[in-house]
């Protein structure tokens, strides 16, 4: 049974996962749109040919891009979903018996199960995201890395959003440079300013976090993998923004 919910995606050759994410929100969303940075493959062919409506949409940031969606929403709740997330059946099942638009919450939390390949990652999880919102009453930030739905109004609830977020290892590996990079830049354009001893306090503590304080000892090696390269993902980031503060000398 769909509801007057419409699902926002964001898309740059999704070709993989459009298919896939599209068919699932449909359980429940009655509208999908789809924002894409002028992708080079199908991603758009395969968003049409199953009733989403397209629009095309320079990349304005995560944040950015995500608000940019919801003017094209005809329903008031909006479910914005990435192209490498599914919702779990039980969720789907929850969601279709969520009285959400006679509640108080402007918003609901989901917790988020990460995979590399077919592994998943214990020490992400839960990792929750409020992704299901009023749009009247809230909506996704446009400054910074990552969006996210600025809201204190917002319920959590026990379901599940599955979430594949890198195909495998070598993939991590090739984006954490990237991923350093921007935060770094981020983080630098905010104001923030890194010490010496920045990189190794970061880059232990992301260690420590993984294996210890989310569990991932317990894991398997697979759990030491995601450490270390969060680890150096965090190492790098203060690395290069005490470089940058240097070359401001």
């Amino acid at each position: 049974m769909q509801k007057n919910i419409t699902a926002t995606i964001i898309t740059l050759n999704e070709k993989k996962h459009i298919r896939e994410v599209i068919l699932n929100v449909q359980k429940i969303c009655n509208e999908v749109i789809v924002v894409d940075s002028f992708s080079s493959d199908a991603t758009c062919k395969i968003a049409r040919e199953l009733g989403a409506k397209v629009i095309e949409q320079k990349y304005l940031g995560d944040g950015g891009q995500k608000a940019f969606c919801e003017q094209f929403a005809t329903n008031e709740w909006i479910l914005s979903i990435d192209a490498d997330e599914r919702l779990e059946e039980e969720a789907i099942e929850f969601l279709r018996d969520l009285d959400y638009e006679n509640g108080d919450a402007d918003a609901y939390s989901f917790r988020r199960k990460s995979f590399i390949g077919k592994k998943f990652i214990k020490q992400w999880y839960p990792d929750r995201v409020v992704r299901l919102y009023n749009k009247s009453k809230c909506g996704y930030n446009t400054i910074g890395e990552h969006g996210k739905v600025e809201t204190d109004n917002y319920v959590d609830l026990d379901i599940d959003m599955l979430h594949y977020s890198f195909e495998d290892f070598g993939v991590l590996v090739s984006k954490a440079d990237r991923f350093a990079v921007n935060l770094a830049k981020v983080r630098y354009a905010e104001g923030k300013r890194a010490s010496w001893y920045d990189p190794f306090v970061h880059g232990f503590g992301a260690m420590f976090k993984g294996i210890i304080s989310k569990g991932g000892i317990f894991g398997g090696i697979h759990e030491w993998h995601v450490a270390f390269a969060s680890a150096y993902n965090s190492y790098m980031k203060y690395v290069i923004m005490l470089e940058m503060q240097e070359n401001e000398k």
